[in-house]
């Protein structure tokens, strides 16, 4: 349940950025000094290039390798504050309602700063992208190939959560795919850092961090899990399943019977939480996900239910009258979305979302991540 952005771009090889300076200084250090029989370095030229050639040298990017940070993250980081009325506040709730000691929340808290990358992230998430572009990322060859064989491996233990859960595998196995590539990539950021600075320094979702950082923190004393060990994403998911603190507590589950939910390492609890998570918020096994609707809508009520997001819905049934076509109902008689992706061509593709579609929906606020959730699930079924 990560809130995305995308992958900060590969640093350039240091052989590509240096070439200029390099060949310079071998002309002097050749043609210029040993060409003429004298010393290199006390040609006059190159006393005066040499600091500057030096200088670019030194500042060029990726010289350094992976470690060096840009030039604009060289300063002090900014701690957060823990004088501010905000952080006096969280530490006496902490304490008074949930148990903590002064002392060790000032420990833990103590040198914490502002992670600015994170704050650029939030603004530029990748759902934010057009959905054939958005899509294309995630319905790659290798992410279904390696789906369809975690099916396989994993038959057993799937049907054990579809009949306990009534959530299809496909669906599950999609959404572990899709969050952290099967368990292959669960995030580099600090969350515990991660948190504080979306509670410090991202004022529009201020009071949701702050609720998050007092489930992060119950929830490692709880699997007595370290908080400054954890990585995630920068929006502060982690795990297998990439759960937020809140989804972690609400919803995780402790399939394997070892006594602990343990999304970091156990197949069976990140598989069994996810369904468990889909089923809280309404998914039916075997009822419909989607029906398409074309790539025009030519009735104001649907144009308007789309442009509405989510809360445009409508019943199955004005739906179909409307475009003249049959539609399945829904489960319990609940209205559909009207959805629209955008297409390469510059059209756009409509979808009528039936409940299973809005569960996902809960998971990740994105009409663009539901459709990509039920495209990549579609295609891990073997035909």
């Amino acid at each position: 349940m990560r809130l995305r952005g995308p992958s900060a771009s590969p640093r350039r090889p240091p052989f590509l950025l240096l070439p200029l300076p390099a060949l310079l200084l071998f002309f002097f250090a050749g043609s210029g000094g040993r060409a003429r029989g004298r010393n290199w370095s006390s040609s006059p030229l190159l006393s005066l290039l040499l600091p500057v050639l030096l200088l670019i040298f030194s500042a060029s990017p990726g010289w350094a390798g992976e470690s060096a940070p840009p030039v604009a993250e060289q300063a002090v980081a900014q701690n957060i504050d823990l004088e501010s009325p905000a952080y006096r506040e969280l530490f006496r709730e902490l304490g008074d309602e949930h148990g903590f000691a002064l002392a060790e929340l000032t420990e833990l808290f103590t040198g914490v700063t502002i992670n600015r990358r994170v704050l650029e992230l939030m603004d530029t998430q990748w759902e934010a992208q057009p959905y054939y572009r958005y899509v294309a990322r995630l319905l790659t060859w290798w992410n279904v190939g390696n789906g369809r064989s975690l099916l396989a491996r994993h038959r057993e233990l799937l049907d054990a959560v579809e009949a306990e859960f009534g959530v299809e595998r496909e669906i599950v196995v999609a959404i572990w795919g899709i969050e952290s590539n099967y368990g292959h990539n669960e995030g580099a950021f600090e969350v515990f850092r991660a948190l504080n600075t979306l509670f410090a320094a991202y004022p529009r979702r201020s009071a949701f961090y702050r609720a998050q950082l007092v489930d992060f923190l119950l929830l490692c004393r709880e699997n007595g899990v370290d908080p400054r060990s954890v990585r995630g994403s920068y929006g502060g998911a982690f795990g297998q399943a990439q759960f937020i603190p809140s989804s972690f507590r609400a919803y995780a589950v402790d399939f394997d019977g070892d006594g602990r939910r343990d999304l970091w390492g156990s197949v069976p609890d990140v598989l069994a939480s996810i369904a468990n998570y889909l089923r809280h918020f309404g998914w039916r096994f075997g009822a419909p996900r989607y029906v398409e609707l074309g790539s025009e809508l030519h009735d104001p009520r649907l144009q308007e239910a789309s442009r509405a997001g989510r809360a445009g819905v409508m019943p199955a049934a004005e739906i179909a009258a409307a475009l003249q076509l049959e539609l399945p109902p829904a489960p319990d008689g609940k209205k559909l979305r009207i959805v629209g992706l955008e297409q390469a061509d510059g059209g756009k593709r409509y979808l009528a979302a039936y409940p299973n579609f809005q569960a996902i929906t809960h998971w990740n606020n994105s009409f663009r991540y539901a459709m990509a959730v039920l495209e990549l699930a579609e295609k891990l079924q073997v035909e």
